[in-house]
């Protein structure tokens, strides 16, 4: 009966050996889930983040964890010029973001018959920062409120009265909020720089920050503060022009807006991005300078208003002079500036 036995005995040892290779994977899967849990509980702190239920947390932890294979995919290639991060949105899909954050909300240039001052300028600086001149206020963010219109247009009003005042203010993106109508700009509900630069000028003026302070939801507008300081109008770069966008960014600094809504931009945190987007705008930062970085790539140099927590302490460089007449994201798409 040997012969009989033996073919048994092999397949209970491939058996065996199976329950084995599937026991360990299951553990190495385990302690893979344990750890990554572990790391989702200390960004739970680290950001603040407290859920409603158990379900939700477990909800949110799958989006963190695919947030963070995404992240750690991306930063394996050597061959990007920029890196990701686990910031702030890691436990929320891209629409939630878009939906909180990017309030762009696109709407043809005035039909007003304007001039761009900047046409005829011929030379312009090998490099830019308008923060070194000191033309730029700290990092602001506007938190869960569609409000990135207002802060790229009035970061813009902040550096033109800083270049004609030699004051730098920080102005109320709040008073914006409030009390802009102007061609169905909604708040927190979104809106466009254009759209803020007619009501400071239509408003004649706009209050500081200390006065007019920002609470991140739609409130009442008031008009008890002292307006700190005014533009006489703006004017539109222009459209799908990085080196008319250049003459705009060497002079001041420029409101622009770009589609922000992919993975690579909402998790940037250094290097000069060149990350896949497309010509969906909806989202406003502003443009604060320009360079060229140690391999040569140009950038822009935006500022966003995120918080320091994300990108290099709130700004990112994106690459500039790129092959689409649009730029990288669409950056030379809908840019402005205010004039004093």
């Amino acid at each position: 009966m040997e012969f009989i036995k033996q073919p048994w005995r092999c397949v209970c040892l491939v058996l065996i050996l199976m329950l084995g290779t599937w026991s360990s994977e299951a553990t190495s899967r385990n302690l893979q889930d344990a750890s990554m849990y572990e790391r989702y509980e200390q960004w739970m702190v680290r950001y603040g983040r407290e859920y409603n239920d158990v379900n939700e947390k477990q909800k949110r932890f799958e989006i963190f964890k695919k947030n963070v294979a995404y992240i750690e995919s991306s930063n394996s290639d050597v061959n990007k010029s920029y890196k990701l991060s686990v910031n702030q949105f890691a436990d929320q899909t891209n629409e939630e973001v878009k939906a909180s954050r990017n309030g762009f909300k696109g709407r043809e240039y005035s039909t007003k018959t304007t001039s761009f001052k900047y046409e005829n300028v011929t030379v312009v600086p090998a490099a830019m920062d308008w923060r070194s001149k000191g033309a730029v206020t700290p990092m602001k963010d506007q938190g869960q409120c569609g409000s990135c219109w207002a802060f790229a247009a009035v970061a813009a009003v902040e550096g033109i009265t800083q270049l004609t005042t030699g004051k730098l203010i920080s102005l109320s993106e709040q008073e914006v909020v409030d009390c802009d109508t102007n061609g169905g700009d909604l708040g927190c509900g979104g809106g466009w720089p254009d759209g803020a630069f007619e009501f400071i000028n239509q408003n004649n003026g706009l209050s500081s920050e200390a006065s007019y302070n920002y609470t991140g939801v739609d409130g009442r507008c008031s008009t008890q503060a002292t307006h700190a300081a005014n533009i006489t109008g703006y004017e539109d770069v222009p459209a799908s022009n990085e080196e008319a966008l250049l003459k705009a960014v060497a002079n001041q600094p420029v409101s622009v807006c770009i589609d922000a809504g992919e993975n690579d931009f909402l998790y940037y945190t250094s290097g000069v991005f060149a990350g896949s987007c497309g010509l969906e705008m909806d989202h406003c930062v502003t443009a604060i300078g320009y360079g060229v970085s140690d391999d040569g790539t140009k950038y822009w140099l935006l500022k966003n208003s995120w918080g320091t927590d994300w990108g290099e302490e709130g700004h990112m460089r994106m690459q500039r002079d790129v092959y689409a007449k649009e730029g990288l994201c669409g950056v030379a798409t809908h840019a402005s500036y205010p004039i004093a």
